[in-house]
């Protein structure tokens, strides 16, 4: 009798905290619930979902009173 294969392991690409849609520094609108837009700055992405699940997220700055957060990032529009 052979032994069976040991299962194979599907391995995820490694994603670099560079890659993403925004670039660093770069001016972004933070769309709120209700459809209104705040200007925020890119600041980077948020690494939490990997290990907890959930969608996507990144972090911003509002520059209108120098708060941050970390929102999801089907909430951020490019502001040009």
């Amino acid at each position: 009798m052979t032994p069976n294969p040991s299962p194979r392991t599907k391995l995820s690409p490694v994603r670099h905290l560079g890659d993403g849609p925004f670039e660093k520094g770069e001016n972004i609108w933070v769309v709120d619930p209700g459809g209104g837009r705040r200007p925020a700055e890119f600041v980077g992405q948020a690494e939490s979902n990997d290990w907890f699940g959930g969608p996507p997220t990144v972090i911003v700055v509002f520059p209108d009173d120098g708060s941050s957060a970390i929102v999801e990032l089907d909430r951020v529009l490019p502001r040009k």
